[in-house]
């Protein structure tokens, strides 16, 4: 066999520094529009992005030379200054540290894009705590409530 094939999916979630609610719904397209063009570059592929004042959630196919930690890194990063440097978002401080990160195979995108889709209409019901800890208890990952607040 002389190539590689993949399929590496990722459903990625983070949050604003202490959940601030500043993701202004009027301007998010020019954020979401910034990081398909980091995933762009990085070989990688955006399906799906949204989210609502106070976080995000992604469904990204990750290039096999990319280690997801790093594309996270970098995509927080640029996207920090960007923010910053245009004032895109008035009272954005950043990212929160950390983040989450849970696989899903291809034939299960339609439903993680559909989920996506739907976060302003999904955050009427459940708040984002209760949702990421139903995210990671779905995905098996153990966590330490401690570190959620």
């Amino acid at each position: 066999m002389a190539s590689t094939y993949t399929s590496i999916h990722y459903h990625i979630v983070w949050t604003t520094y202490k959940r601030e609610a500043v993701l202004d719904a009027s301007k998010k397209r020019d954020l979401f529009n910034y990081f398909y063009g980091i995933l762009k570059n990085k070989k990688c592929h955006m399906h799906k992005i949204n989210g609502v004042e106070d976080h995000l959630h992604m469904a990204i196919s990750l290039h096999p030379s990319i280690a997801l930690a790093d594309l996270v890194k970098d995509m927080k990063l640029a996207s920090s200054k960007m923010i910053k440097s245009t004032k895109l978002f008035r009272d954005f401080n950043g990212w929160q540290e950390g983040y989450g990160a849970f696989t899903f195979s291809y034939s299960a995108l339609d439903g993680i894009v559909k989920y996506i889709v739907n976060q302003e209409e999904h955050h009427k019901k459940e708040s984002f705590l209760d949702e990421f800890i139903v995210l990671l208890e779905e995905n098996g990952v153990e966590y330490d409530p401690r570190y959620l607040l």
